[in-house]
């Protein structure tokens, strides 16, 4: 194995914290803004420490990744669930929520119809863990891709393809959306969609009020909250039963249900005011740099497997494409919902705010509550959708 420029611990996190700041820094220089606009920051946080592990710069393997993966996820997830706005999210109306449970639903329908068709040529055994896993991506974004990964176990070498189908196909579909934003009326008119719903919102998000700068306190609250939310549902995981045979339900999934639970109840308290000086920032921040330990661990080789995954992937886009278009039919939805709908799906938080700012500026907010309403369904959704693969798979 050959030596690299940084090894011991220390430096390899400290490694990785510098990529994540350097490519947010560049993502806000005007004469970039194009590129990032296109391929958001949220990818090269993966691909940049990939790269760096190919050319010999930081380790494949080191204590720092696993440190990460363990701990960061349920800070992460804990302190998106504790923020999140329920209320605000059920105010966008039965048909935002209509148009991103269709979305759902495309996904957790394509996912073992996708595997039972392309399942048979994957040569790896453990194929069906990689999509169970890109399941999670595509219904909620980043961290529920990485739950999934936990949940089913998915080795590294396995998702590796996968996490460039995740990247050429679920933003290469966001690409479409962005220049579908031209037709929105054309699209409109073939639906006969009803565009008040989104002309109120619209004003209503205009006059929403501004957050407020944070104090070295409310920091403090937040890390400590996270950090308690983390050790904790690791702790506590472990004392519950794993269900399944294959095992379905680990304790890092118990871990996952638990933090996500335990979070989403505590939005309904006064700790949900946190999100006022923007404690869910926290949240991403720690969940990126999960994202670019990932992509230290992954093997370019795998790329040489792509074009059968980026087919499936492909294939599996196409069905929920074409359930989005028979809900937008049927419920008449603007082109705005649609696009961000399935947007909080397959990109998630990080990406729906983009999709939804093209289509209208002052409507980026709503992008990011449908979006991390997606968070919120992936946990679950994506778990059933995982299921449901493995079983395909089993029969294969």
């Amino acid at each position: 194995m050959p030596s690299t420029l940084f090894a011991s611990p220390m430096p390899v996190l400290a490694f990785l914290v510098g990529v994540l700041g350097i490519v947010f820094w560049l993502s806000r220089i005007g004469p970039l803004a194009p590129i990032f606009k296109f391929l958001p920051p949220v990818i090269w946080a993966y691909f940049v420490p990939m790269l760096a592990t190919t050319f010999g710069i930081i380790p494949a393997d080191s204590v720092v990744y696993d440190w990460m993966s363990t701990y960061l996820l349920p800070f992460s997830l804990f302190l998106l669930m504790m923020t999140v706005d329920l209320k605000a999210i059920l105010r966008l109306g039965p048909l935002a929520l209509g148009m991103m449970l269709a979305g759902t639903l495309g996904i957790v329908i394509g996912g073992p119809l996708t595997f039972a068709v392309f399942g048979g040529f994957f040569e790896d055994p453990v194929a069906w863990k990689g999509f169970a896993a890109l399941s999670g991506s595509w219904i909620g974004g980043t961290a529920n891709l990485v739950a999934m990964k936990q949940s089913f176990g998915t080795p590294d070498s396995t998702l590796a393809p996968l996490l460039v189908v995740d990247v050429v196909a679920g933003y290469g579909w966001m690409g479409i959306l962005i220049v579908l934003s031209s037709y929105q009326q054309t699209f409109d008119r073939w639906v006969g969609a009803d565009t008040s719903a989104v002309e109120k919102m619209n004003q209503r998000m205009t006059d929403d009020s501004t957050k407020r700068p944070i104090t070295i306190e409310q920091l403090a609250m937040i890390v400590g909250l996270g950090l308690v939310a983390a050790v904790g549902s690791r702790q506590l995981g472990g004392l519950f039963p794993a269900l399944g045979d294959p095992t379905i339900i680990s304790a890092s999934t118990w871990a996952i249900l638990l933090v996500v639970t335990i979070g989403l109840l505590l939005s309904f308290t006064p700790l949900r005011r946190l999100e006022d000086v923007g404690a869910s920032r926290v949240g991403y921040v720690a969940l990126y740099l999960l994202l670019t330990s990932i992509g230290a661990k992954a093997n370019l080789q795998a790329v040489l497997d792509v074009p059968l995954y980026l087919a499936a992937g492909a294939f599996w886009i196409a069905i929920h494409v074409v359930v989005l278009l028979i809900a937008a039919r049927l419920l008449r939805a603007p082109l705005f919902f649609v696009a961000t709908g399935s947007m909080a799906n397959v990109g998630g938080a990080a990406s729906a705010p983009i999709v939804a700012g093209v289509y209208s500026p002052a409507l980026a907010p709503v992008g990011l509550l449908m979006g991390v309403a997606g968070y919120i369904l992936g946990i679950y959704a994506a778990f059933g959708c995982g299921v449901l693969i493995q079983q395909v798979a089993l029969w294969l």
